[in-house]
C-alpha cells in the first residue's frame, strides 16, 4: 500500500460517522427504555395499591 492510498483511507476513516452516529442513537434508546421500564414500574406499584385499597373498600362494604 503506497503512502498515499494509506492518507486517503485514513482521511476516509476520519470523515466516517455512521458507526458513531449508530452508537449514539443505540445509547438515546438505551436511556429511553430505562426511563420507560423506571416509570412503569413506578406507576405499576402505584396502581396496584389502588386496586387493592378498592378491593378492599368493596370487601368491607359487602360485610
Amino acid at each position: 500500500m503506497s503512502m498515499r492510498a494509506l492518507i486517503h483511507a485514513l482521511r476516509a476513516l476520519s470523515r466516517a460517522d455512521r458507526g458513531a452516529t449508530a452508537v449514539e442513537y443505540g445509547l438515546i434508546i438505551a436511556m429511553i427504555v430505562l426511563a420507560m421500564v423506571g416509570a412503569l414500574s413506578l406507576f405499576g406499584n402505584t396502581a396496584t395499591s389502588m386496586w387493592n385499597n378498592v378491593s378492599q373498600q368493596v370487601q368491607d362494604a359487602g360485610h
